[in-house]
């Protein structure tokens, strides 16, 4: 469909809008809130190694997603440009082919690999390795056959895996050398629900093409009028899980100030629920869902820290 054409010499700002660099804040983030659940005070060089690995992986992740999307068609059916969804278009615009994608993808990986290996031998364990390949394997298998996991109806789980407990549970471990407790766990939830909530923001505007092409994400449960609901849902369950940890003494009562990330959902919310077609519009409820993110992550980071 066009993924042939010869690419341009590729170029820092190409190769940053294809790795969407802006949205690894979702994978460092989370990294980081779950090495500081470890309160050892200075972060080791398993840290730096283990968030190489997952950001490694979250941009070898986001390549594989545009080539198989591309594939299917659904990057196709719209080729305007709008930087927080319906993917980079570069493939599209001509600017690089599919197996671009395919080989900076699996150099992202190669990447990721080299970091655990290096990681598992200063842990003197291989279970870094085996919980990696799991990981990558999830990560790939969300666009790319067989499973194609966002195209059953399933990458909203996953991607809550990916970003909640996997990297929140993962710089806990490579910080402590300890496998998380089920308290960790908990605390990842509300992490992994606000992107979650990043993405599904990102897919309501998208709806129309993903349907054209295939692709069953949430939005279809609800219709793309009514998915604002389930939009609220996930934010509201993320602000819910902080309160019972906090209740349940997991973080101390400051976690609650993470409440001001409301005025983002409520801003957000109304542009999907009212201009959920007009994808410019919708670039605002991107946005506002991201800062919802990072507000939120930020705050429990640093309450952590007191």
């Amino acid at each position: 469909m066009g993924g042939t054409r010869a690419p341009a010499p590729l170029q820092w700002p190409v190769l940053a809008v294809a790795l969407r660099l802006p949205f690894i804040s979702a994978s460092i983030a989370p990294f980081i809130f779950g090495a500081c659940l470890a309160r050892s005070g200075v972060f080791h060089s398993r840290f730096f190694l283990g968030l190489l690995a997952a950001v490694a992986v979250h941009l070898g992740a986001n390549l594989i997603n545009d080539y198989a999307d591309s594939r299917s068609g659904a990057d196709w059916q719209d080729q305007r440009f709008f930087g927080f969804f319906g993917g980079s278009k570069l493939i599209q615009h001509g600017i690089l082919s599919e197996q671009d994608y395919l080989r900076l993808s699996c150099g992202c990986f190669a990447v990721a690999a080299l970091a655990v290996s290096r990681l598992a031998v200063l842990m003197g364990s291989v279970l870094p390795l085996a919980l990696a390949a799991g990981i990558a394997l999830l990560a790939w298998s969300y666009s790319q056959p067989p499973l194609q996991l966002v195209y059953r109806c399933l990458g909203e789980p996953v991607i809550f895996l990916l970003f909640g407990p996997a990297l929140v549970m993962g710089g806990f471990y490579v910080q402590t050398g300890l496998f998380p407790a089920a308290d960790i766990f908990f605390l990842s939830v509300p992490v992994g629900l606000l992107v979650t909530a990043i993405l599904f923001a990102n897919e309501i505007p998208d709806f129309p093409e993903d349907i054209a092409a295939g692709k069953r994400t949430w939005v279809s449960l609800t219709g793309q009028r009514r998915a604002y609901i389930l939009y609220y849902l996930l934010c509201l369950a993320a602000f819910a899980a902080i309160g019972v940890a906090v209740a349940r003494s997991l973080l101390p009562p400051p976690a609650l100030m993470s409440g001001i990330g409301i005025f983002f959902v409520l801003r957000a919310g109304r542009i999907l629920r009212q201009s959920y077609q007009d994808k410019a519009r919708c670039v605002r409820s991107a946005q506002d869902t991201i800062a919802l993110f990072m507000v939120v992550v930020l705050i429990l980071t640093g309450v952590v820290l007191r």
